[in-house]
């Protein structure tokens, strides 16, 4: 007999529709009446606030379990920031991803100076565990001296057109931002966003450079490891 704590236990719906209106919601541009639509559309009657509690509950473990997963990144990472607007003030959202597009980690912040980036630094760093052989930013000054006194051999390239790698991966923040009329709060940013990421990047295949069966065979192991972060494998 197992031991092990059963996460579902309690809920009235069974693993796989909780966590496929998950799926759904961090994986494609929807919002949470989209998905209730969705759901509804096959006989499963749930309100968007059920889904929203879902997303809360269940996406951020599996994000994380997602993160301890996934194979080492690259040892090239880009970094960006973009302005998010949260309750008509300006913030911003610091990005980085791996040479492969896998996003390393978000963090929003109300500034961008010296500050924000030697914090954005160590978050990455406490996370990841390893340096990397490059960093590729912007010319934001800020870059350069958080990188001087926290990564003082690490190759820093700054550059505005080397860094478009991390400037596409902002694409499915801004879409989701539209769907969501904007975040509420830094808290609340911060979490989806975390969230979000891990989830949606996981899916992203990077199809125009696989064959049609590579492609199948990836997206059935990216399934595979969805449903085995998620415990349904063991329901």
């Amino acid at each position: 007999m197992s031991t092990t704590s059963n996460p579902y236990r309690g809920y009235r719906f069974p693993a796989e529709i909780i966590n496929q209106a998950v799926w759904l919601y961090h994986c494609f541009s929807l919002s949470l009446r989209d998905v209730e639509l969705i759901l509804a559309a096959r006989g499963i009657i749930v309100s968007y606030e059920t889904i929203r509690a879902w997303s809360m509950r269940f996406g951020r473990a599996h994000a994380k379990t997602l993160k301890r997963r996934r194979p080492k990144p690259g040892d090239k990472w880009f970094l960006d920031e973009v302005f998010v607007r949260i309750r008509g003030k300006l913030h911003y959202l610091w990005r980085a991803v791996d040479q492969h597009g896998n996003v390393l980690d978000v963090l929003v912040q109300s500034r961008r100076d010296t500050k924000a980036a030697k914090r954005f630094f160590r978050k990455l760093l406490k996370g990841l565990c390893y340096t990397p052989r490059v960093i590729v930013t912007d010319k934001l000054g800020s870059y350069g001296a958080a990188k001087r006194e926290i990564l003082p051999g690490v190759e820093h390239r700054q550059s505005r057109y080397l860094n478009n790698r991390c400037e596409v991966s902002h694409q499915p923040t801004r879409r989701r931002e539209r769907h969501m009329r904007r975040f509420q709060s830094v808290r609340q940013a911060q979490q989806f966003l975390a969230t979000h990421a891990p989830i949606h990047n996981h899916f992203q295949l990077r199809r125009h450079r696989l064959s049609a069966s590579e492609h199948r065979a990836a997206r059935d192991r990216a399934f595979a490891t969805w449903r085995d972060a998620t415990g349904i494998a063991l329901t």
